[in-house]
């Protein structure tokens, strides 16, 4: 047991590297045993096995390799070093959390993947819009994409190719979650604000200004819920919102996006459908903002009460389908399948107005 413990402490590994890629340094760089390894951590061999038998089969990732060979070289017989010092010398966990909230924000995003190639010493976000052309939306450094890779934030499901493609993983989004959650808790000064506890949804206001009106809230979107719910399956194994509802929802956020100029921070149905037949605010407007909001204006008034309200909540102000819920009074897991009639209706909504193209943008 003494033994285990010297050499734990003799091998200087940052805080951040994941338990499971301790146990396999421990065992193949300074040969202890798998019974030493469970004896030590109080856990079952079959564990440590399991762990070792995990980062020995991820080897064939490049980001895993050279994680683990960098983590490798600071092994052996040399000080311990403090915290501190560990972290002058190599990543720190608060530089990980940072660049991981950018990064793994990036690729919530539809079609979105972490590009990384073996001659190049940073790597890409890049995502592929609507006509198949691939937008660069975040450069990585190459340090940081393996700390994110050996975490299993991140994977690549096909190790061929001289470029190598990682998704988001689930843990990656429970990381993500937790870390905007911690921001969260530190911008409200840790106080609990029930109204806005989904995972998929971020809110705060900004403090009244001098003159006595409070600025414009803001929605910090981890992952549109509609993006969540396309991944479900229903009985039948398919979708539980097709491409086409989904895109229906992302054409009603950027309208109610441009729609935010000419309106001010209007959040609910009938305010908006009053402001555009009221026409206020419209000195000094773009007329893009006004068109928008007339075409908001419309589909809320062809989805009418109820389904204009889930629709404009979970498409529009990226509000979880709990929060809507509680919100407008429903009963628990039924939002899911209005939102889906009225994303249906939207869609019917918007083949009917626009025709099979929608217009351009502004």
């Amino acid at each position: 047991m003494s033994d285990v413990t010297e050499r734990e402490k003799g091998r200087n590994l940052p805080p951040w590297v994941p338990l499971a890629a301790r146990h396999y340094l421990a065992h193949t760089e300074d040969g202890l045993s798998i019974r030493a390894l469970a004896r030590a951590t109080n856990s079952h061999p079959s564990t440590i096995l399991r762990q070792v038998r995990r980062y020995e089969g991820r080897r064939d990732d490049p980001l895993i390799d050279a994680a683990l060979k960098a983590l490798a070289d600071q092994s052996g017989s040399r000080p311990t070093k403090t915290k501190e010092q560990t972290d002058e010398d190599g990543l720190s966990q608060e530089r990980i959390d940072q660049e991981a909230k950018r990064i793994l924000r990036r690729l919530c995003e539809p079609r979105a993947v972490l590009a990384v190639a073996r001659e190049m010493e940073t790597a890409v976000v890049v995502r592929e819009n609507d006509e198949g052309e691939s937008l660069r939306t975040a450069v990585v450094d190459r340090e940081i994409a393996q700390a994110m890779a050996l975490k299993a934030w991140i994977q690549c499901p096909d190790d061929t190719g001289r470029i190598r493609r990682y998704f988001i993983t689930n843990a990656g989004r429970a990381a993500l979650r937790t870390l905007t959650a911690a921001d969260e808790n530190r911008a409200q000064g840790f106080n609990d604000n029930p109204g806005h506890d989904d995972a998929n949804v971020t809110k705060w206001e900004f403090p009244k200004d001098v003159d006595g009106m409070r600025s414009r809230a803001r929605y910090y979107a981890v992952e549109s819920p509609l993006i969540g719910l396309s991944r479900r399956r229903d009985k039948d194994g398919l979708p539980f919102l097709s491409a086409e509802l989904v895109k229906a929802g992302e054409s009603l956020r950027e309208d109610f996006e441009l729609a935010q100029i000419a309106s001010g921070a209007a959040t609910d149905c009938a305010r908006i459908i009053a402001l555009s037949l009221a026409r206020e605010g419209v000195d000094g407007v773009p007329p893009a903002a006004i068109a928008a909001r007339d075409r908001l204006a419309a589909a809320m008034t062809d989805l009418g009460p109820g389904l204009g309200d889930v629709a404009l909540r979970c498409c529009c102000l990226l509000e979880g389908l709990e929060v809507t819920e509680k919100q407008l009074g429903w009963s628990a897991r039924s939002g899911k399948v209005v939102l889906r009639i009225a994303l249906q209706r939207l869609k019917l909504h918007y083949d009917e107005t626009r025709g099979k193209y929608a217009p351009m943008i502004g």
